[in-house]
């Protein structure tokens, strides 16, 4: 009999599932879902949060959509999610922070709104250069930036002190998934999601414990760490079909899956333009450090089995080019008319693959920042009336997006690593063939698609590495 399991990606703007045929590592049936979970930030525009119930809904949605007999012949399930961002919950004795609804001998897992705190994302910008300034220097080879769970709760915990007494659980959103299918009283953390909030030494695989102390940093909201690949628990009861007792591994990052799902020789790098963009491949041998950590745009995090990725990991992604596609469309409102986004979309994509889009007008669109350069900013040179129409504009955005990635981890970079091909993935990069020019133009290698970039897949078969 085939044996099947659940990959799960809690993303950043949606949410997907998928059953993957362990035997021949395909996808048997998947669903998505947008999350629209964006909840106004208490703190004016620098904060980015996430309503959890939202998302936990749209999970148990996605779960639903599946066949039942593919479902009930789930032997494992494998999560992951967006990283850095963090949670808060409260699991008092005998009240968990979610509630088991039952339906047709199966449940559904709903989370109780009082017992749990918005989702603090990785775009959250509360934590800004001054104040990360004033924070301990890490011992590790990784730095802390604004987004980073950790960085979030020294800054809950100086402005906020009151609301983080409520809580006695943090984690990832991932994290908090897998509490809650397994029932758990108190979160287990994965090194990968544990690197990616920071104070986190991957010489010995431990928090800061005694520098956190000594900063007095409510330690207790720490989950215990464990391998990517161990068990987190087990299914605590049946949900939409799948067995109860189902094994459940730790929350992984979505980075991760997504690297796993996607190479097929170590000759491989990664570029995946979502949300944001990250250009990757995974290193062998690289010995950690216990910092203190660099300034450098390329920075080494967890992978299986004891080895690490290069990352290069950019702020400005597809979020970028869907800030100025809002734009253009309020633009277009506030000139009387009415243009769906889609539509927006449709157009500026079409044109900007025009020959004639091709133009000297130079686009910086690191409107974010970077975790490298937090004060960085977009600029827009070479403006002249020869090079302003919309799809030369596009464009020229387009261009540079890849040219900030670009600087971030240049050609060389990969020449030296014997890379020989880039895989693509993330739908802002397949839908996208201007950026797909770009990429080979800038790193003069061959862009492929494969059948892999999904980190829900990703995570389906994360939990079954030998």
């Amino acid at each position: 009999m085939d044996q099947y399991t659940l990959g799960i990606d809690i993303g950043t703007t949606s949410v997907k599932v998928c059953i993957v045929n362990t035997k021949s590592s395909e996808v048997e049936a998947q669903h998505v879902k947008d999350t629209q979970s964006n909840i106004p930030s208490d703190t004016g525009p620098g904060g980015n949060k996430q309503d959890v119930p939202k998302i936990i809904s749209a999970l148990n949605l996605c779960v639903s959509k599946l066949p039942k007999q593919l479902l009930q012949d789930v032997s494992k399930i494998g999560i992951c999610g967006q990283m850095h961002g963090v949670m808060f919950w409260n699991n008092e004795e005998n009240k968990k922070a979610w509630d088991m609804i039952e339906k047709d001998k199966s449940v559904r897992y709903d989370v109780i709104q009082d017992k749990v705190s918005a989702l603090y994302t990785w775009q959250d910008n509360r934590c800004d250069t001054n104040f990360l300034a004033q924070l301990p220097i890490p011992r590790s080879h990784l730095r802390v930036s604004t987004g980073f769970g950790t960085a979030t709760i020294f800054w809950m915990k100086k402005n906020k002190p009151e609301k983080l007494k409520k809580y006695n659980c943090a984690g990832t959103i991932a994290d908090f998934a897998v509490s809650m299918l397994c029932n758990m009283n108190k979160p287990v953390m994965s090194y990968q999601n544990a690197a990616s909030w920071g104070y986190f030494n991957c010489t010995d695989n431990n928090w800061n414990i005694n520098l956190l102390k000594n900063e007095d940093f409510p330690v207790e909201l720490l989950p215990e760490i464990k391998a990517p690949g161990d068990l987190a628990g087990f299914l605590s009861e049946n949900w939409h079909s799948i067995p109860k007792g189902t094994p459940i591994g730790l929350a992984l990052g979505d980075l991760q899956c997504s690297v796993l799902s996607t190479v097929e020789t170590p000759q491989d790098a990664v570029l995946n333009i979502s949300t944001s963009a990250q250009i990757t491949f995974v290193v062998d041998n690289y010995q950690p450090n216990s910092g203190p950590p660099e300034l450098t745009p390329v920075e080494y995090f967890p992978y299986f089995k004891n080895q690490f990725i290069a990352v290069a990991a950019s702020l400005n992604g597809g979020n970028s080019l869907a800030t100025f596609v809002k734009m253009l469309q309020q633009w277009t409102l506030e000139l009387g008319f009415s243009v769906p986004q889609s539509k927006v979309w449709e157009k500026v994509l079409a044109l900007s693959y025009e020959d004639n889009a091709i133009s000297d007008l130079v686009i910086k669109p690191t409107c974010l920042g970077e975790r490298h350069d937090p004060d960085l900013s977009a600029s827009i040179q070479n403006i002249h009336v020869g090079n302003l129409h919309l799809g030369q504009v596009f464009r020229a955005l387009c261009r540079g997006l890849l040219e900030n990635l670009h600087s971030m981890m240049p050609r060389e970079v990969l020449q030296n690593a014997k890379i020989s091909r880039i895989v693509g993935n993330g739908s802002g990069l397949s839908r996208n063939k201007v950026l797909q020019k770009e990429v080979q133009h800038l790193y003069q290698l061959p862009l492929v698609f494969t059948k892999g970039g999904d980190a829900a897949k990703g995570a389906a078969l994360a939990v079954v590495l030998d």
